[in-house]
This record gives structure tokens, C-alpha cells and sequence, in this order.
């Protein structure tokens, strides 16, 4: 009972951490019509701001702001420098230039902190572990990360459903021209939903940093799970970000903590573990099949 509830922990954990990725994602997919293949190297700027920050002062809270600065301020100049131009072109274009972008801040990264990968304490008042329930001891951190994923999520859905910035959101994703026609800077509203998504993609680096070593290509390695996240919740829908990062982050969690031991049963030990671990790889995918067959337009998707 102990390990399925850290596991469902942990899973939901993972989730909410691809929720924070998917979330900028499918809004900027959903109403800007941009495939973003860069948006991994904002987790990845995200992170080493983060880490930067937090090796010269030593203090996660001032990392931490440091961190969301960096990656929403490089979601602003890429918006600004390369994807404006972009809105007009063909999805083929859109993949290449944001491919250039991953490749182009790869090197830049490099070349300022070199291949070596970077490691950050885990902050003072967050170390430890706490009992749930009177079953498990989880450790603060990660329950932490998901307290921040969780509110992130509540703070979207008040900014989109509440507030006359997600009214035109909203409308942005339903008709663009329309918006454009009433008066509303279209080009000012598509640069502030990018840093948007750009400060989410680095809140989700900012958080993974002290659990995961922040290394060049960090982002490249996450930005595959994240498009499945999007395509199994809806495009263009926050809510289905959020179900679709949950859904995936079980997936993926219990089916890395179990199928090993349920093929050993069945099969020798190396035989069964060298087949879990593929099959585990495989399983989001297997979940993005079955959905997509069921409902070719996800969990949740967008309306209008």
C-alpha cells in the first residue's frame, strides 16, 4: 500500500511538472497556430538561470524568480526575433526555424556553461520528508512541486475563464481576424501569451532543476512527452493539459514501478526487465493510440 501511494505520488507529481510544459504549449498551438519545437530550451533556460543564480548567491529564492525571468524573457525575444514571422507560414516552416532554435540555444548554452551538467541543492526549508496518511514518507520537495504545479493550474483557469485577458484569448483561438477587426493589438496579445508559455515552460525547469541535473538538451528529452500530453488532452485546451499530463505521468510512473515485477513472473529476471523497460517507453505512447481511437480530438478539447 506504501508504494502504491508514493508511486501515485510521484506520478502525480511528473504530471503536473508536464502540465507546466503543456500548458504554454497548446496555448501557443491552440491559438497562435505555431508548432514551437524550442519551447523544450525554455525549460532548458529556465534551469540553468536557475542554477546559475543559485551557485553565485546561494539562495533558491532569489534563483527561483531568476529562473522565470530568464525563460519568460527568451519566450518574449524569440516571439519578437523569429515566431512573428512565422504566423503566416506553413506548419513545415514554423518546424524548421523552431528546430534551428533548439540547435542554436544548445550551442549558446554550451558555450556558456560548458557540457558538464549542474547540480543544485535542494533548498533548506524544503529538505526532508513528511508521513502521509500514517502510510509513506514523501519527501517535502516533491510535494512542494506539486502544491506549486496545482496552483499554477487554478491560477490559468481564473486568468482564461475570469479575466478580460483570457475573454480575448478565448477569442484569439476562435477567430483571430475578428479580434484583429475589434481593435485589439493582435501582435501585443500573441507576445504576451508566449512569454506566458515561456515562464511556465521555465517554472516547470526551475522546479525540476534540484532533482535532475540541468544539462544541455534537458528540454529535448521532455518536449516529446509534452506533445503527447497535448495531443491526448485536446489542442488549444488548458483543461486537457491538465488531464492529459496527469493521465500520462500515471502511465508512465506505475507502469515503470510494476511491469518489471509482473514480468518476472512470468519470464527470467534480465529477460523480463530489458522487456518492462521497453514496454514502459512504449506505454504513453500506447495511451495516445487508444485516445486518439476513441477521441480523435482528446480528452478535452477546446471549444469554438
Amino acid at each position: 500500500m506504501s508504494l502504491l501511494m508514493e508511486q501515485a505520488l510521484n506520478g502525480v507529481q511528473l504530471g503536473v511538472t508536464l502540465f507546466l510544459l503543456a500548458a504554454g504549449l497548446t496555448l501557443i498551438f491552440g491559438i497562435m497556430g505555431v508548432i514551437n519545437l524550442a519551447h523544450g530550451s525554455l525549460y532548458m533556460i529556465g534551469a540553468y538561470a536557475m542554477a546559475a543564480v543559485a551557485a553565485k548567491t546561494g539562495s533558491f529564492l532569489l534563483a527561483f524568480p531568476a529562473g522565470l525571468a530568464a525563460a519568460g524573457i527568451a519566450g518574449v525575444l524569440m516571439e519578437y526575433l523569429v515566431v512573428r514571422r512565422l504566423y503566416a507560414r506553413d506548419h513545415l516552416d514554423q518546424v524548421l526555424a523552431t528546430f534551428g532554435l533548439i540547435l542554436f540555444f544548445n550551442q549558446l548554452t554550451t558555450i556558456l556553461f560548458g557540457r558538464q551538467p549542474l547540480f543544485v541543492e535542494i533548498p533548506d526549508f524544503l529538505e526532508g520528508s513528511v508521513m502521509i496518511g500514517g502510510i509513506v514518507r514523501y519527501p517535502v520537495y516533491r510535494l512542494a512541486m506539486i502544491a506549486v504545479g496545482l496552483a499554477t493550474a487554478i491560477g490559468l483557469y481564473v486568468l482564461i475563464a475570469r479575466t478580460r485577458l483570457g475573454m480575448l484569448i478565448r477569442a484569439g483561438a476562435t477567430n483571430r481576424e475578428m479580434v484583429r477587426a475589434l481593435g485589439v493589438d493582435i501582435r501585443l496579445l500573441y507576445t504576451l501569451l508566449f512569454g506566458v508559455g515561456a515562464m511556465l515552460a521555465g517554472l516547470a525547469g526551475v522546479m525540476a532543476g534540484p532533482i535532475l541535473s540541468v544539462q544541455v538538451g534537458m528540454g529535448e528529452q521532455v518536449l516529446i512527452l509534452t506533445f503527447v500530453v497535448v495531443v491526448i488532452g485536446g489542442i488549444g485546451s488548458v483543461r486537457g493539459a491538465f488531464i492529459g499530463a496527469l493521465a500520462v505521468g500515471m502511465v508512465d510512473t506505475m507502469l515503470r514501478a510494476y511491469l518489471p515485477g509482473v514480468l518476472r513472473q512470468l519470464m527470467a529476471g534480465p529477460d523480463a526487465d530489458a522487456l518492462a523497460a521497453g514496454l514502459s517507453a512504449m506505454g504513453v505512447y500506447m495511451l495516445m493510440a487508444i485516445v486518439l481511437l476513441v477521441k480523435p480530438q482528446g480528452l478535452a478539447p477546446a471549444h469554438g
